[in-house]
């Protein structure tokens, strides 16, 4: 299966959020250690299967971590991803000032609780937040073509997969 078209979403998420992560630094506190957003997300069968591939081709997998409680990562070993080169978009995503719309239809301002505490989030705009809506609809799209084009998966487009699950292809 090709994922070109998901890496190359990937690598614009990537990009944006070095943008925002240079225009906010003095207000980010995401470092080496700080694993607060670690957790076993559920994720996109196209998410899924490039991670599952590009694990498969290493030639040191990561470490599992079987100690961790049941909602947190098991490719976080002591405060360090295993997998950070090949995490999933939501975790490429987390720390930053996201922007979406909620169940009432309203835009709404989302950031990690340790970030911008001294930052008044009236100062938020389009052009200093990531768009998650924008970004989420093109993964959508691009997991709804990876459903219809692969036979070896029996997902609908609104499936998702637990991250845990990877440990089991790798």
């Amino acid at each position: 299966m090709d994922y070109t078209a998901y890496k190359t979403l990937q690598n614009d998420i990537d990009e944006l959020s070095g943008k925002l992560e240079r225009q906010h630094k003095k207000h980010m506190k995401c470092k080496a250690g700080c694993d607060l957003c670690c957790m076993d997300y559920s994720i996109f069968p196209v998410e899924f299967y490039s991670i599952v591939k590009a694990l498969q081709k290493r030639k040191n997998k990561p470490n599992i971590n079987t100690k961790n409680d049941e909602s947190s990562c098991i490719f976080l070993n002591d405060h360090k991803c295993e997998i950070y080169a090949e995490r999933p978009i939501i975790c490429r995503t987390h720390g930053l000032p996201l922007l979406y719309m909620n169940e009432d239809n309203g835009w709404e301002l989302s950031a990690c609780e340790l970030n911008f505490t001294e930052f008044d989030m009236e100062d938020f705009a389009e052009e200093n937040t990531f768009p998650q809506d924008k970004f989420n609809s093109k993964l959508f799209l691009l997991n709804k073509e990876f459903i219809t084009k692969s036979k070896s998966t029996n997902y609908s487009e609104f499936d998702l997969i637990p991250i845990k699950e990877i440990a089991k292809h790798i």
